[in-house]
């Protein structure tokens, strides 16, 4: 791990020795907070962590990079929500893979603006989120960079006969979501352009752009079933992920019916905006995406919405026609990708 210069802050004290022993502490607290996996030989404080795989199992392998003023905003956010979100994020691969997670690995980039308890917020709440799935924070890295960055690496293991992908969908599959959508690009709107809107649907908003829930337990039910021929998270947009889905199926898409959340609907309307598009195009609502046989969508909705108390929203169904087409009112439209796009450029 390179070393920090002595000090990054007016207030002093964050040196590499001193931030690796508190985060130590955050992820590995003697107390026993959180249950280590099982098969985690060593972690944080050696050059390298050790784990011995299932032999029964799949390792499944994600990684993702957040970058302050493109993935979160740290001006106006809460540090431990900025944790959350990465956190979650990763937690949601895993999970459109049926995988259950094991460990993670983080490399933090810091500013000379960092602070230490800024860093150990974020932590805490990258801890805790992990360990209610089983995951432990095992290692990582701390440098030097001009913005806030934070890239994780996660590890999960899954059976062989319960790998999910993208692939496998068929013509007539159902296509669902785990929830309804938009939520997460009504709390952005409100935190960038605060509006006077009803309080509860203002909370529901921040929740789930703040807070997202990662699908981790309704990932691993659903990649049980053999009727599940495909499936991903939805953390770009649906009209930019269901075409993913549908490509890497060898299928196009017909959409007949997009959940689109009430705090969705509820921020839209007052920023003069659509509901809708907040569903299709805002993102990172981490709900999961998944093509369903046409017979088994019924009983595994039934069974899915007595399991965790929610509904599996059918969304629309493959198509062997590619491209993906929006049914509403007016008729069939074909519907463009309109979600996050790393290297779109913007006009904004």
């Amino acid at each position: 791990m390179p070393r920090l210069p002595e000090r990054t802050d007016a207030d002093g004290g964050l040196t590499e020795d001193s931030l690796v022993a508190a985060l130590r502490a955050i992820c590995e607290p003697e107390d026993g907070t959180f249950a280590p996996p099982r098969r985690v030989a060593l972690g944080i404080g050696d050059d390298a962590a050790a784990w011995q795989p299932s032999r029964s199992h799949l390792s499944v392998i994600t990684s993702d990079a957040l970058v302050d003023g493109v993935h979160f905003l740290s001006d106006a956010m809460e540090a431990g929500a900025i944790g959350h979100r990465a956190m979650a994020a990763n937690l949601s691969d895993l999970a459109a893979m049926g995988a259950r997670p094991i460990l993670a690995t983080v490399v933090l980039g810091v500013t000379r603006a960092t602070t230490q308890p800024w860093i150990l917020e974020v932590y805490r709440e990258m801890a805790r989120l992990g360990a209610r799935f089983g995951l432990r924070i095992v290692g990582g890295d701390i440098v030097r960079v001009p913005a806030a960055t934070f890239s994780l690496t996660l590890v999960g293991e899954v059976a062989r006969g319960r790998l999910k992908r993208r692939a496998g969908g068929r013509p007539g599959d159902v296509l669902a979501v785990t929830g309804p959508l938009g939520a997460s690009r009504a709390g952005l709107e409100l935190t960038l352009r605060p509006r006077a809107v009803d309080a509860a649907m203002q909370a529901a908003a921040m929740r789930s752009f703040a807070m997202p829930e990662p699908r981790v337990r309704e990932g691993r039910w659903l990649a049980a079933s053999a009727n599940v021929h495909a499936m991903m998270d939805c953390s770009d947009g649906l009209s930019t992920d269901v075409a993913r889905l549908a490509r890497a199926s060898g299928c196009g898409a017909e959409l007949t019916a997009v959940p689109v959340a009430e705090a969705a609907r509820v921020v839209a309307a007052a920023a003069g905006d659509d509901g809708l598009r907040y569903a299709l195009d805002g993102g990172e609502d981490f709900e999961l995406i998944v093509a369903v046989a046409p017979r088994a969508f019924a009983h595994l909705s039934r069974a899915f919405a007595a399991r965790f108390g929610t509904a599996l929203h059918r969304i629309g169904r493959l198509t062997e026609a590619a491209g993906v087409r929006l049914v509403d009112a007016a008729g069939s439209h074909p519907l463009e990708a309109g979600g996050f796009d790393h290297f779109a450029t913007s006009e904004s």
